[in-house]
């Protein structure tokens, strides 16, 4: 029987996780705990899985990749734009002091909330209903950001409520393929690197892509 354990060391051997604090994260927070029951049998595989409403949870891989590209510290305030089942939010609140997570639909977020139960950092973890386009400004700034759906453009209110020296992880495109972008602010000045091809599902809202 495949197991968590047996998945962190999927992503190990293949250099997804390159650190030992994501290495970490990854063994306190049981992806099982975070998918629909019909997929838990593929809860452990290095795949994409259906997680209702059209959404979907990453692939861990990718998950690694975002964690290791944020650079989290212990103190940092996280923001995260879609919530999904909560699997990146637990992680991310095991690298980190507070999250802050945004989900536009109802029914995940409570999805996400149910799941956050079995993890042992969700009193760190903030859930919202609401538009993740405009970011959460009561609460800004963020030491880093992290996005997993696909917007149009940057955000600019993101931007906005990122702290200086922050960073933000963000899949740039269509509505289909984007690539992954590593977002600084030093000095006041926005600095932009590519990672690579990603493909998430579309940001909805504001600052994102409106046909939905």
């Amino acid at each position: 029987m495949v197991r968590n354990e047996d998945l962190v060391n999927e992503l190990l051997r293949w250099k997804y996780i390159k650190s030992e604090r994501v290495k970490n994260a990854f063994l306190s927070v049981d992806r099982g705990d975070f998918v629909p029951d019909d997929v838990r049998p593929q809860a452990y595989y290095d795949e994409p899985l259906p997680i209702g409403y059209n959404q979907t949870i990453s692939a861990p891989s990718m998950v690694a990749i975002m964690l290791e590209l944020l650079d989290l510290h212990d103190e940092d305030k996280v923001l995260e734009i879609g919530t999904g089942s909560g699997y990146n939010a637990c992680l991310l609140a095991a690298l980190s002091g507070r999250v802050i997570t945004i989900e536009r639909i109802p029914q995940l977020r409570k999805f996400a909330q149910d799941n956050m139960k079995k993890c042992k950092y969700r009193e760190k973890i903030t859930v919202l209903l609401g538009d993740g386009s405009v970011g959460y400004e009561p609460e800004a700034p963020y030491d880093k950001i992290l996005v997993t759906c696909g917007a149009p453009e940057i955000p600019p209110a993101l931007v906005e409520q990122l702290r200086e020296g922050g960073r933000m992880i963000i899949p740039v495109g269509g509505t289909f393929f984007q690539e992954l972008y590593i977002v600084d602010k030093v000095n006041g000045e926005i600095t932009k690197r590519v990672w690579g091809d990603v493909a998430f599902v579309p940001m909805i809202g504001k600052y994102g892509h409106r046909w939905a």
